[in-house]
C-alpha cells in the first residue's frame, strides 16, 4: 500500500494516531491542571513505566493541554551527566521575563530574578550562556547558600510568587527523571513540597523508569503525599487492538482479523512495537486489507530496525560484563528473574553480583520490582539479548 499514506510514525515520543488506554491519567492531569490554576492544593503527578509504553507522548499530551489552560511552562529531560540546576534556570528565567512582559516588573517578580540571581551565583555548576539580566541585584541570604536542598525550594518559591501576583500558573515537565542525583532528586521533592505548603501555583509533571518510586521514596519518605505514581504499562489487548485497526480504517484500508491478533502477540500490547509492528505491516501490504502473512512477512524488517536502533543504542552503552550479565538473564527465560538464580547462574554470590547490578539499574536497563526481583526496564529486550548473544557464554 502507499507508504505516504502509512498512518503509523514509530519514533521516540512520537504520537500515535490514536492515544487509546489512558483516559485514567489524562482525566488526573486536567483535574490537577484545574484546580492548581484555581489556587488550591493538588499532588504533581509523575508518571513511571518501562521504555516504549509512550510516558513521553503522555507528557507531550498533558503540555499541550497545559498550554490550553494558559500555563506558563518549561520542558525538560534529564541526563546522566548533567545538572538539574543547568536544566532548570533557562526556563525559570523564561517564565519570570514572560511574567515581566504580561505586566510589567512588579515587587514580586523583580524578586524572583533577584532570587534566581542568587541561585545562579552560588550553585557549582556552569550555566552555558545564561545572564538573568534586566540587572537585577542578587538577592542576598536568600537562594545562596549553595547547598540544593535549601537553595531550590527558595527559588520555587519566589518564581510561584511571582506567578501567582500576576494570576498565572506554571507546570514543569521533566522526562527521565530517575537520571537525577540523590540530591537533585531530594531538592525537587522539597521544593515541591513548599509548593503544596504556600498553595503557590507551580505543578511538577515527570515521568521516569519504575524504579523512580523507590527513588523518591528513599530521598524523603512524604514524597507518596506529594505526587501521583501512576504506572503506564501495556495497553489491554482491547486498546491494542483499537490503537491499529482505527488508523488503518480511517486511512481507507482494512486489517483482517488474524494479523491484528499477530500483531497483539507479538507487541504484547507496548504501544512503541505497536507503532513499528503497524507501519511495516501497512509498507509490506500490497493491497488492503492488510493479511496475517503479510505481518509475518513485516515482521522481519520489525525485529531488524528494532536491533539496529532501539536495541541497539542501549546495548552498546553496556561493558562486556554488563551484557554477560544481562545475557545470562536472558538466559533464564521471561522476567521477573530472582537475584539468587542470576548468582546462581553466573556461579558466584548475591554479594559478587551487587557491583554489577547497581551499574545496571543506574544506566536504566533494569530495575527491582520487588525485594531480590530483577527485570529488564526494556520489553522485549530478553529475545533481543538471546539473538544478539546466541552463545550465553559471549
Amino acid at each position: 500500500m502507499n507508504p505516504i499514506q502509512n498512518p503509523f510514525s514509530p519514533g521516540a515520543g512520537s504520537p500515535p494516531p490514536d492515544l487509546v488506554g489512558r483516559d485514567e491519567i489524562l482525566e488526573q492531569a486536567r483535574i490537577l491542571l484545574g484546580r492548581v490554576a484555581a489556587g488550591k492544593s493538588e499532588k504533581s503527578i509523575v508518571m513511571v513505566g518501562l521504555r516504549g509504553v509512550g510516558k513521553t507522548v503522555l507528557l507531550n499530551e498533558i503540555l499541550r493541554m497545559a498550554k490550553d489552560a494558559d500555563y506558563l511552562t518549561i520542558t525538560m529531560e534529564a541526563h546522566e551527566n548533567q545538572a538539574l540546576a543547568s536544566l532548570l534556570v533557562p526556563g525559570l528565567r523564561g517564565v519570570l521575563f514572560e511574567l515581566d512582559r504580561l505586566a510589567g516588573l512588579s515587587t514580586r517578580v523583580k524578586k524572583g530574578l533577584g532570587v534566581l540571581q542568587s541561585f545562579v551565583s552560588a550553585i557549582k555548576v556552569k550555566i552555558a550562556d545564561i545572564e538573568v539580566g534586566l540587572d537585577i541585584e542578587p538577592l542576598k541570604g536568600t537562594a545562596d547558600s549553595g547547598r540544593l536542598e535549601v537553595d531550590l525550594p527558595s527559588l520555587f518559591e519566589a518564581v510561584g510568587e511571582a506567578a501567582q501576583d500576576k494570576n498565572k500558573a506554571v507546570a514543569i515537565f521533566l522526562d527521565e527523571i530517575q537520571y537525577l542525583s540523590k540530591e537533585e532528586l531530594s531538592a525537587l521533592i522539597m521544593a515541591m513540597h513548599r509548593m503544596q505548603q504556600r498553595q503557590l501555583p507551580i505543578v511538577l509533571l515527570g515521568a521516569g523508569l519504575k524504579v523512580l518510586t523507590t527513588l523518591a521514596g528513599e530521598s524523603k519518605s512524604y514524597a507518596e503525599r506529594l505526587f501521583m505514581f501512576p504506572e503506564i504499562g501495556a495497553l489491554a489487548d482491547a486498546d491494542a487492538r483499537k490503537a491499529l485497526h482505527d488508523p488503518i480504517e480511517r486511512a481507507g484500508a482494512g486489517i483482517e482479523a488474524p494479523a491484528l491478533e499477530e500483531i497483539v502477540r507479538r507487541t504484547q500490547g507496548y504501544p512503541y512495537f505497536l507503532q513499528e509492528w503497524g507501519y511495516q505491516a501497512w509498507n509490506q501490504a500490497p493491497r488492503s486489507p492488510i493479511t496475517l502473512n503479510d505481518v509475518q512477512t513485516a515482521t522481519a524488517s520489525v525485529v531488524q530496525r528494532l536491533d539496529a536502533n532501539f536495541f541497539r543504542i542501549r546495548f552498546d552503552r553496556l561493558t562486556a560484563n554488563e551484557k554477560h550479565f544481562l545475557r545470562t538473564m536472558a538466559g533464564l527465560g521471561t522476567g521477573p528473574y530472582r537475584s539468587g538464580d542470576m548468582a546462581e547462574a553466573l556461579g558466584t554470590t548475591l554479594q559478587a553480583i551487587a557491583p554489577v547490578r547497581a551499574k545496571l539499574i543506574a544506566k536504566g536497563m533494569i530495575y527491582s520490582p520487588a525485594h531480590g526481583i530483577l527485570d529488564f526496564t526494556v520489553p522485549l529486550f530478553d529475545e533481543f539479548m538471546r539473538r544478539t548473544m546466541p552463545d550465553a557464554g559471549e
